[in-house]
């Protein structure tokens, strides 16, 4: 219900309030992302939001962004009612600001220009902007919540923590502008502002994290309200007065951090007791000879892992964002240089230190990289050219490409892994996502590999060819294959793997398979590693 004078009603007990969701409700299909989600962010509070990854917390940030409509619910701006669904463009109208894990800067420009972005986003890029302009507004912009960075420096030089505050002082100096032709002090008004920071810390070091939270907490006091949403429960504990639990698309709780403890959020999140201590069982990767023994791996946050391999499994690496399990299998390919580490694979031992992508494909390594369209094909290429790329010399005869053969075993393969549409001559980046990754993977698996580094394999696939990509997997495991796969999705790692292991702050904490592999389980694992006493155990995957 709204007040004659645009309050909802309810408003009076509210009015610090910033920003109010009511029975938020987004359906995809006959889905439901988000169900009858209530949310209030009030002045100078930083609030938490917790919750398994397909819990709605993404679906949630995006309604606000004007990125989905959705299917019900209402939003109310102190107090007063916002129709939905709203524009990407009205966020920054309305006062809202994000910041993301990748923090959207441009690492080639200076800080300077990357605080103007937004400026000349708001004029149309038609002010003629001098050098020593752009950096007087920029030292002006960056005092105000006490940062002292260098503007003229370029972002890419820049500390992980501080690149993430030139973020924050971008985001807090794009809200608040009033729109061109918008005349309503409201919508002009600096005192109303809610800063949104998506898993912001993923990638910071532990040592920045104490500076990062300064400055959340200065935009706080400055009046403003921070959503701190984060897997990692000790740093919402630490950083945030009240945190939201969302449960399958529902909220499962609201609490006072004070006097809740992480165990308590954690059983909210997956929804039962985790009270009892799980007994991992382990299966040793079974006593047989493996595809793969990795020694020693350390990374830029990988620390001391020991893992083996054997054929035919299905190894599943995971933990929270920034735990180290995202970069385990490019260190294992070369596309990341290792600090340190051994690897023997079929009976040749590489120093991967000195391991690169050429040398791993002579041993029988491929890698499926997370970011199919950045590195797994060259999307202007036709399907035939990239399925085929790494054979080209089979291909050949005295440095001539068999062009017909190669349509042919193009097709063949597009044929074999339910690539569509059947035209081996289209460009790869015009097909669906998850035809692009079967393209990748009949790409790489036509090699027969030996061992097979995969990321995020179903990430952005419809459920349809999620199911194809994993039988192609497991028929590769079934010809002798061994396959480590680092993912995210809880889900898929129950339903694929055979084992999984688990880390945190670099190392393997924990190794689930059996009856401890399932969703709930490898949750419980993540989520409980740093409060559940689990000793830094680097060799838990070959002891």
């Amino acid at each position: 219900m709204v007040l004659p004078d645009g309050r909802a009603a309810g408003a009076e007990r509210t009015l610090d309030a910033l920003l109010e969701l009511r029975a938020l409700t987004k359906r995809f299909n006959r889905q439901r992302a988000l169900d009858a989600v209530d949310l209030s962010l009030r002045r100078g509070e930083v609030h938490g939001m917790v919750g398994e990854n397909g819990s709605g917390k993404s679906t949630l940030i995006k309604i606000l962004a004007g990125v989905h409509a959705p299917s019900e619910g209402s939003l109310y701006r102190v107090g007063r009612h916002v129709p939905f669904p709203t524009r990407p463009g009205d966020a920054r109208r309305y006062g809202l600001a994000f910041v993301h894990q990748d923090l959207g800067l441009v690492p080639e420009l200076s800080v300077a220009d990357n605080l103007a972005l937004a400026e000349l986003a708001r004029v149309g890029g038609s002010r003629t902007c001098s050098r020593r302009g752009l950096e007087r507004r920029a030292r002006e912009k960056l005092c105000r919540l006490d940062v002292d960075i260098d503007p003229a420096r370029p972002v890419g030089t820049l500390a992980a923590v501080d690149r993430a505050k030139v973020a924050i002082v971008r985001a807090l100096d794009s809200v608040g502008q009033p729109e061109p032709g918008s005349a309503t002090a409201l919508e002009a008004s600096h005192d109303v502002r809610v800063l949104v920071l998506d898993e912001p810390t993923v990638f910071l070091p532990r040592r920045e994290i104490d500076r990062f939270f300064a400055i959340v907490r200065a935009v706080a006091a400055s009046g403003a309200a921070v959503l701190f949403v984060s897997h990692d429960l000790d740093e919402v504990r630490e950083l945030c007065g009240t945190v939201t639990v969302l449960r399958d698309g529902r909220v499962a709780g609201r609490r006072p951090t004070t006097g809740t403890t992480v165990g308590e959020l954690v059983e909210l999140m997956v929804g039962r007791s985790v009270e009892h201590t799980r007994i991992a069982k382990s299966c040793r990767a079974r006593e047989v000879d493996a595809v793969a023994v990795v020694t020693g791996l350390r990374g830029a946050v990988v620390d001391g892992v020991d893992m083996r391999v054997a054929p035919g499994e299905i190894l599943g690496v995971t933990g929270l964002g920034g735990s180290g399990f995202e970069e385990l299998p490019y260190l294992l390919y070369g596309a990341i240089v290792a600090r340190a580490g051994e690897m023997v694979i079929g009976g040749t031992r590489l120093d991967l230190r000195r391991a690169r992508p050429r040398v791993a494909l002579r041993l029988g390594v491929i890698l499926v990289p997370g970011d199919r369209r950045r590195h797994g094909i060259v999307g202007s290429l036709t399907v035939a050219d990239n399925i085929t790329l790494p054979r080209l010399e089979s291909l050949s005869r005295g440095g001539i490409l068999a062009r017909r053969r190669m349509l042919a075993e193009t097709r063949s393969l597009m044929e074999r892994f339910d690539v569509r549409p059947r035209d081996a001559l289209l460009p790869h980046g015009v097909l669906s996502g998850g035809n692009q990754q079967k393209g990748v993977l009949a790409k790489w698996l036509s090699t027969a590999p030996t061992l097979v580094l995969l990321d995020e394999p179903t990430q952005g696939v419809d459920i349809g060819a999620r199911e194809q990509i994993f039988a192609a997997l497991r028929q590769a495991a079934a010809r002798g294959a061994g396959i480590v796969c680092a993912s995210s999705d809880y889900a898929q790692l129950a339903v694929l793997c055979d084992r999984v292991l688990v880390l945190h702050d670099g190392v393997v904490v924990d190794e689930l398979d059996g009856d401890g592999l399932t969703k709930a389980d490898i949750a419980e694992a993540c989520l409980g590693a740093p409060i559940a006493g689990h000793p830094r155990a680097t060799t838990a995957a070959a002891r």
